[in-house]
């Protein structure tokens, strides 16, 4: 069965997407750029910051499945410069802290939209 998840705890799409899909025990998280739901902007202009709000984002939707960090069994994330990619790997560590790191990849990209300097895809599964 597939149910379409969405919460004013994450950014509205900005496209003719939804913020995530659950289809059985999995969840299929949308990519999460570091727009700030309460306001509807980027307030982080580094990256830092905008690791930190992108997290804040997949934790909303995680939360609003049912699911927390520790369910994600893969994560792909998008890099304006992998010359972030170590203070994004910091960041990522604290989320996942006490749980079991999922399947990651990372790539560096040409550009994002709304021109930010992340964005991080999950898939997460629940018995």
């Amino acid at each position: 069965m597939k149910k379409v998840i969405c919460t004013a705890n994450a950014p509205g799409a900005i496209g003719p997407y939804s913020q995530a899909v659950k289809a059985g025990n999995f969840l299929f998280v949308s990519g999460q750029i570091p727009i700030n739901p309460l306001s509807g902007t980027i307030e982080a202009d580094d990256i830092v910051g905008q690791t930190h709000q992108v997290f804040c984002n997949i934790k909303g939707i995680l939360e609003e499945a049912g699911m927390g960090f520790n369910d994600v069994v893969k994560a792909v994330c998008y890099l304006k410069n992998m010359g972030d990619f170590a203070a994004m790997n910091e960041i990522y560590a604290e989320y996942f802290n006490g749980c079991e790191y999922p399947a990651r990849c990372a790539v560096e990209v040409a550009r994002l939209p709304k021109d930010v300097l992340i964005e991080i895809e999950v898939t997460a599964y629940k018995e």
